[in-house]
């Protein structure tokens, strides 16, 4: 076996194969840019190499300097992760230049299935089912109009060389496909280095299901079932899942045989992915068809490795060391089910703008089972204790929750990469208890300093149309279509928040009466108070013990201490964790996939706020503001410019995605504060309408 291994990434997928290096009794080697200087990857490798500036073109995509450092260390073989280098195949053959394993498929595989194009013509010559559309180079704008309306809209641009959601842009006119035509090129140049694009025919209500196969140099090839990966926004994974709700033991045998068939066609071995674009109006799930093949580890491998038991990481490692494969297609089965949800850093509640920043408080989920404690036995809160992180508690975690990430408290999510925080990971013997355990999971991972997805991932694991399994790739558009606010509240947990907000308002004032000298010595304990909840108002008291909302008695238990930011209550036999956070004269309560605005006040306080009066926000409708952190590649306008609303104005390129800002109203542009090259901060302002 290997003795020293490189691995050629950062982050979350880093710390994932040096655990399992480690658990081989492998010694590893990390390579960092300048802004993974200090990053979680670093600390834990055996060895750390500098390779560069912060942007990836300058360092991870560098491959000489991976070499450099394989040499000048003594690494044996190179694991690329995923994206980065992982499907390059000039660093594969540099990498067997000088005699060194890679630890990934062989560089004909990478090759023949890198390329979209050529890809899917093999599919075809495999048997495959492929999507129509065009298979060859297109040379302008204008010829890509004239495919798109031969094949009939909607259609789908992508990057040849493409992936991660990455180089894709969705047509349903003609002028879609003159506005995206360019982007998607620049985006390919930009991220792979390669301008090519080709079309292909949208399937309508399409469910997005991938076969992951496992092979060994010895021509053993066995698929490892199916993920589901339909709930994706902006073609990008946000919720995955094994197995499929959709498929069925006939389709999945089916599935899994093509592509079998197409990796045996092209020689491959070790970890990948054939993903596939099934037709939901179709029942029967014949109606599939090729999408692509990622010859690399997916950013969703631990849902399958939870349901077969298989670590993936491990089975490259010996692959590339030349072992065969110690199971057959007979030993795979299915294990219960697993569910991944992708923590970004974005901000649903604003458009799901990338958010940068440094995390100033980061506690994944604690280990401990979200169940609660046998009736009769007193409430005592999950303890803050080993978080099931990545394999070190097993490919299942611990009690079922598993977190794979790479940052820590105090570091930074850098415009330069990804915005992924974590990869939280549940597992249970039903595919609803999975999806509650996410919940659970969710209302316990605390993260603050910039926006983050939780909200949105924990809506979606209580969505009812989630809970049936009726899933497409449309999802997210089509249950969310003005934005997202929140996860919708019953009026049941509206009644176990107020009385938590009564029991944290009530100690609170406690602990200042006892606070010698702040408030004076005869002050009267607070006991009745009015708390309202995004801005209704519910009367809720506290006294000996027994707690009231709109005079219903509530049976509460919690931990809360004056200060807390997180409190672990039990409310008419149901567990909660709730996040507090004060907000001006109030605070935040956070559970549930919702954030709420709450204050309380005495009851005998609680008329004079009517007199209060309100601040009015000030219209910033004729100002063009910079929604996220990131570079500004164009600005259509100028100064007197006449503007119609809609109109593109601006591109802002971050986290490597283009995003084009558009005027909200007509005018004409007062002024232009920002040009091409320019670096903004969030709410910089770009230009001015008058």
């Amino acid at each position: 076996m290997f003795k020293k291994i490189l691995i050629a990434n950062r982050g979350e997928i880093a710390c994932r194969i040096i655990k399992t290096a480690r658990r081989m009794g492998i010694a590893t080697v990390a390579v960092y840019s300048d802004a993974d200087a200090r990053a979680p990857f670093v600390q834990m490798a055996d060895e750390a190499v500098h390779i560069g500036p912060s942007p990836a073109a300058q360092s991870y995509l560098v491959a000489e300097k991976i070499i450099d450092a394989c040499k000048a260390t003594g690494a044996e073989a190179v694991h690329p992760g995923y994206g980065f280098l992982s499907e390059r195949t000039s660093f594969a053959e540099a990498l067997a230049k000088e005699g060194i394993a890679f630890i990934g498929p062989p560089v004909n595989a990478i090759a023949a299935m890198g390329d979209k194009i050529e890809s899917k013509k093999l599919a075809m010559e495999a048997g495959v089912n492929v999507v129509p559309g065009f298979v060859g180079e297109i040379e302008d704008t204008e010829h890509a109009v004239r495919i798109s309306d031969e094949i009939g809209y909607p259609v789908m641009m992508k990057a040849s060389a493409g992936g991660g959601g990455k180089g894709m842009r969705l047509a349903y006119s003609e002028q879609d496909v003159r506005e995206g035509f360019d982007a998607v090129k620049r985006e390919g140049l930009n991220s792979f280095g390669d301008d090519r694009v080709f079309i292909e025919k949208f399937i309508l209500n399409p469910r997005h299901i991938e076969i992951q196969i496992l092979g060994d140099q010895h021509g053993n090839i066995l698929y490892l079932n199916e993920r589901e990966c339909s709930i994706q926004r902006r073609h990008q994974k946000v919720v995955e899942e094994a197995p499929s709700p959709f498929v069925t033991p006939k389709m999945r045998q089916a599935m899994g045989e093509q592509c079998v068939a197409l990796a045996r066609a092209v020689g491959y071995y070790s970890a990948g992915t054939v993903e596939l674009i099934v037709s939901g109006a179709d029942p029967s799930g014949e109606s599939f068809y090729f999408l692509e093949m990622n010859t690399r580890l997916q950013v969703e491998h631990p849902v399958t490795e939870c349901i077969t038991g298989i670590d993936l990481v491990e089975q490259m490692i010996r692959v590339a060391y030349g072992e065969k494969l110690a199971m057959t297609q007979a030993d795979i089965g299915i294990d219960g089910w697993a569910i991944e949800n992708r923590v970004y850093a974005e901000d649903p509640y604003r458009g799901f703008l990338p958010s940068t920043g440094r995390l100033t408080r980061y506690r994944p989920p604690s280990s401990a089972s979200p169940t609660l404690p046998p009736e009769g036995e007193d409430f005592n809160p999950p303890p803050l204790g080993e978080v099931a992180r990545s394999a070190g508690g097993g490919l299942r975690g611990i009690n079922g929750i598993r977190v794979d990430d790479g940052v820590e408290e105090g570091g930074k999510v850098s415009m330069f990469y990804d915005p992924m925080i974590a990869k939280l990971i549940t597992w249970g013997k039903t595919r609803d208890e999975a999806a509650d355990k996410q919940i659970a999971a969710l209302d316990r991972f605390e993260i603050e300093g910039l926006g983050h997805n939780i909200d949105f991932v924990s809506a979606i694991m209580q969505h009812p149309r989630f809970r049936s399994g009726e899933l497409t790739t449309g999802f997210i558009a089509e249950e969310y279509p003005d934005g997202f606010t929140g996860a919708p509240a019953s009026v049941d947990l509206i009644r176990k928040l107020c009385a938590i907000a009564g029991v944290v308002a009530t100690s609170n004032s406690e602990r200042a009466r006892h606070i010698d000298g702040q408030l004076g010595d005869n002050l009267a304990a607070i006991r009745h108070w009015q708390v309202a909840i995004d801005k209704q108002k519910h009367d809720v008291t506290v006294h000996n013990g027994q707690i009231t909302v709109d005079g219903q008695q509530m049976e509460l238990q919690t931990d809360y201490v004056p200060g807390a930011r997180m409190v672990h209550a039990r409310a008419d036999g149901e567990a909660l964790a709730v996040k507090l956070a004060r907000s001006g004269s109030g605070f935040r309560m956070t559970t549930r996939g919702a954030s709420h605005a709450v204050t309380c006040l005495p009851a005998h306080v609680a008329p004079l706020s009517a007199h209060m009066i309100e601040k009015i926000p000030p219209d910033l409708s004729k100002f063009l503001i910079c929604p996220m952190p990131g570079l500004i590649t164009a600005v259509h306008v100028g100064v007197g410019d006449k503007v119609e609303a809609g109109q593109p104005l601006a591109i802002i390129e971050a986290m490597k995605m283009e995003n084009i800002l558009r005027a909200e109203k007509s005018g004409t542009v007062k002024s232009v504060n920002a040009k091409a090259g320019d670096s903004l901060a969030v709410d910089a302002i770009i230009l001015e309408m008058e």
